[in-house]
């Protein structure tokens, strides 16, 4: 997979940020995370994923979750407008065309999408609750046009430190909460929670242990911190649990990463060679469905 240098400059400007000026609105617990109902399909549903580079980079969110759909016979179309390090509505802008064209097809059982998974950048969805919701609402208004009923999973980004660091939790705090809010001005919307699963692999649930040597197997980078496979497997099976309310039966070889370098990419791997624990991790995401 071709990679992207990301200007780290967005990033820098949250680990500057003291969490003392975090300003909490109210205060929300799990038990505010609502699920969404999605439509019922004539055909096979569509999943729209919208989002940048947590979505995509080092492996593939939508790319997992096609295999874990097709390992799983459950026939589905999966979409994507992602582009890497910018936030929602510049996503929107980038793919334009794309995007108004999607937004206007129809389909038969009058929600051309059945799901829909979007997710915004960190800083804004750390830092500026109201650019959240405003960037939410841009997508919201032109896919409930021809999807009036579309489940939307508003997508809970990790903290963007380093476990090890001391603010970790603040961050995790902050955008989990932000995203709970955010979600809850957009009808028949949900929390896809990323950020509560990976805290969890972290914490060490299900026997999962996220070093290897000082090694991460969960997330990689230097200025950003990306999915690698244990990550990516983690984020895919989360997803499939989210939508099916099930732990999809994992294939014997996936589309994973063969590591972090320029001249690395994607390709079909043993799941089992290259993911360290696969039922620690499948336990953790369905437990955060």
């Amino acid at each position: 997979m071709k990679k992207y240098i990301l200007i780290s400059s967005l990033i820098v400007s949250i680990l500057l940020f003291s969490c003392n000026n975090f300003k909490s609105e109210t205060s929300i617990t799990s038990d505010g995370i609502s699920k969404p109902k999605p439509p019922k399909a004539v055909g096979p549903p569509r999943v729209l994923f919208i989002g940048n580079s947590h979505m995509e980079y080092f492996v593939s969110g939508p790319t997992l979750f096609q295999e874990l759909c097709n390992a799983n016979n459950q026939n589905i179309n999966v979409q994507q407008l992602i582009t890497i390090g910018v936030s929602l509505n510049k996503v929107y802008f980038t793919n334009k065309t794309e995007a108004d064209q999607n937004f206007s097809n129809i389909d038969k059982d009058g929600n051309y999408y059945d799901y829909v998974i979007i997710q915004e950048s960190t800083p804004i969805a750390l830092t500026n609750l109201s650019k959240f919701r405003d960037n939410l609402k841009l997508f919201a208004e032109k896919i409930h046009k021809n999807s009036p009923d579309a489940a939307i999973y508003v997508y809970q980004n990790m903290s963007p430190l380093s476990y090890a660091n001391s603010e970790y939790n603040n961050y995790y705090t902050e955008l989990r909460k932000n995203t709970i809010l955010a979600a809850a001005f957009i009808k028949n919307a949900g929390v896809l929670r990323v950020g509560d699963a990976v805290k969890d692999a972290y914490e060490g649930k299900s026997g999962y242990k996220y070093l290897t040597g000082n090694k991460d197997n969960l997330r990689d980078g230097k200025n950003t911190l990306h999915f690698i496979n244990d990550g990516g497997f983690l984020q895919a099976v989360l997803i499939y649990s989210t939508i099916f309310d099930k732990i999809p039966i994992i294939p014997k070889k996936l589309l994973l990463s063969t590591g972090t370098g320029d001249n690395d990419n994607m390709r079909k791997q043993e799941v089992e060679k290259a993911v360290t624990n696969t039922k620690a991790l499948e336990e953790i995401a369905f437990s955060n469905r």
